[in-house]
């Protein structure tokens, strides 16, 4: 089983930046992709970015584009997350997650195994 830990999230003021890491451990059949997820307070859980493993392609919600990169190590199985320009609506727990199969990348149901998550709060 695949075992996924999120590290660098924190409190930040509005305009800064931050870079969240998920590191993967434990055997896993394949992967295809990785990606983020966010889930604020009262709110549903929403794709953030997603990145495929061997080609390195990337995909943005149109909410963080321009902002948030996504970037991956595949000799260390670690996931990456920079954001910049970071605003009080980017609050929230952040996931990653992992997909053996390709899919419909904007849906959670596609990805099999998640991290505990990692809080990122911006002050105003």
């Amino acid at each position: 089983q695949v075992q996924l830990v999120e590290s660098g999230g924190g409190l930040v003021q509005a305009g800064g930046s931050l870079r969240l890491s998920c590191a993967a451990s434990g055997r896993t059949f394949s992967r295809y992709a990785m990606g983020w997820f966010r889930q604020a307070p009262g709110k549903e859980r929403e794709f953030v970015a997603a990145i495929t493993w061997s080609g390195g392609n990337t995909y943005y919600a149109d909410s963080v584009k321009g902002r948030f990169t996504i970037s991956r190590d595949n000799a260390e199985n670690t996931l990456y997350l920079q954001m910049n320009s970071l605003k009080p609506e980017d609050t929230a727990v952040y996931y990653c997650a992992n997909s053996r199969y390709s899919g419909s990348y904007h849906s959670s149901q596609l990805y099999d195994y998640w991290g505990q998550g990692t809080q990122v709060t911006v002050s105003s």
